[in-house]
């Protein structure tokens, strides 16, 4: 996504600089521009060091950039910085917003680059207010609020607390950078036709490989985040079938569930559906190992001394499907590892079968992963890695969506290098 951030001026202006950082390490192309009365309280160079951007201040001054964002190709032409910005951007975002900026966009002043950008923004527009109390509850500011919203931009509502004025509370705090990143997104995703039509696999718990017809192989998979993407990619507009091995969790609504029990069945099922498929999202947590003789009755603790059970190698599914993909399709893969090592493990992962995108999570936390709520991930692809830190698995779900989107279209960001293990995976190949 390429996210415009306006800053206009006021205390609040610090917290922009955590919104552009959590916004850059989620993958997103992020530039930003600032009113002159800004600079007195963040800098332009803090920006600029953060998305690796040039940052403007005037609606004047040239841009070295000439409206690209950073991973685009620059222009061959030299393009009138507010309107190429704004024009390229995805989501227009200005916070803080003062009561002076507001009052200027509801009676269409433009006499900044921010202001001047917003008029000339035809993608979503999201203003987030920062600003004593009783300025925000002054009928003036109210009534300018109130005639934004009726022409369709979303002003967020500000929080409550502690104000900058000593000893001042009220209404009229910035909302938290991490709740600004999240409107943010989710305006994106109302206005992304991307997902329409896209055929989506996804792959959720964890396979049983029966000992006996009662006992089993098995993992504490939840199927939890492979059901959140699921349900992700079907608000999206995709057509999702979901591969689902032993979960309880209730159905994706407007999702295709196949049913499967065994790694076996998974594999029958997935090599039937994975032709058709545009993305396949391997969550599950399949056997790396099946009894290689399971018994045909229930075997009794009393009559069988069972000192050992013959384990055979199951079918590795996603490499399998890999080996038949066509051109076109996007392939993830999941990485449920177990201490030091893991990053490492899911790049080998990454390249040894030929994926678009590694998800891992370190199983070894008890406070992430199977069974649980919330996720902490490092994304893996072919330019590196990114850590996604720790969130419930279904904003965790959007963030994977979202770099499908970005390795789909071609403009997934540099991220740091990471040295493969050059070793065989280390357990199983999902995440809970």
């Amino acid at each position: 996504m390429r996210l415009l951030i306006g800053v206009t001026g006021g205390i609040a202006a610090y917290k922009a600089l955590e919104l552009v950082r959590l916004a850059t390490r989620a993958g997103h192309q992020v530039r930003v521009i600032q009113t002159p009365t800004s600079e007195r309280f963040v800098g332009t160079a803090a920006f600029a060091a953060i998305t690796g951007a040039p940052v403007l201040a005037s609606e004047f001054e040239a841009d070295p950039a000439r409206g690209g964002y950073p991973g685009d190709a620059a222009a061959d032409w030299v393009p009138i910085s507010h309107l190429a910005l704004v024009e390229r951007a995805d989501v227009y975002l200005i916070a803080p917003a003062s009561a002076n900026t507001l009052a200027k966009l509801a009676v269409g002043i433009a006499d900044n680059l921010v202001t001047t950008a917003a008029l000339a923004a035809d993608c979503p527009l999201l203003l987030a207010p920062a600003m004593n109390n009783r300025m925000f509850l002054h009928p003036a500011t109210q009534a300018n609020v109130a005639t934004l919203r009726a022409r369709g931009v979303c002003v967020l509502e500000p929080a409550s607390g502690a104000l900058a004025s000593r000893g001042e509370a009220g209404i009229g705090r910035l909302p938290e950078p991490a709740e600004l990143l999240a409107a943010v997104e989710t305006a994106h995703r109302e206005t992304d036709s991307s997902w329409e039509g896209l055929r989506v696999l996804v792959s959720a718990g964890g396979t049983r490989e029966p000992i006996d017809p009662v006992r089993y192989i098995g993992n504490h998979s939840s199927g939890r985040m492979g059901y959140a993407v699921a349900a992700a990619a079907r608000r999206r507009g995709a057509q999702v079938t979901l591969l689902s091995a032993n979960v309880t969790l209730p159905t994706p609504a407007g999702a295709e569930v196949i049913r499967v029990g065994t790694a076996a069945e998974m594999l029958v099922a997935a090599e039937r559906v994975f032709p058709a498929a545009d993305v396949l999202v391997m969550t599950a947590a399949v056997a790396d190992f099946r009894p290689a003789r399971p018994a045909a009755h229930k075997l009794k603790k009393t009559t069988v001394p069972l000192t050992e059970i013959a384990l055979e190698p199951t079918t590795d599914i996603l490499a399998r499907l890999a080996s038949q993909r066509r051109p076109g399709q996007t392939l993830v893969g999941f990485a449920a590892e177990h201490g030091a090592g893991a990053v490492a493990y899911g790049a080998d992962k990454l390249e040894r079968k030929g994926l678009d995108l590694v998800v891992v999570n370190d199983v070894s936390r008890s406070d992430i992963g199977f069974d649980s709520a919330e996720n902490e991930v490092t994304l893996i692809t072919a330019t590196g890695a990114e850590t996604v830190t720790k969130a419930s698995k279904a904003a965790i779900a959007e963030t994977i969506l979202d770099t499908i989107v970005a390795l789909r279209r071609g403009t997934a960001p540099a991220a740091p290098a990471v040295l493969s293990a050059g070793v065989a995976d280390g357990g199983p190949g999902g995440v809970a």
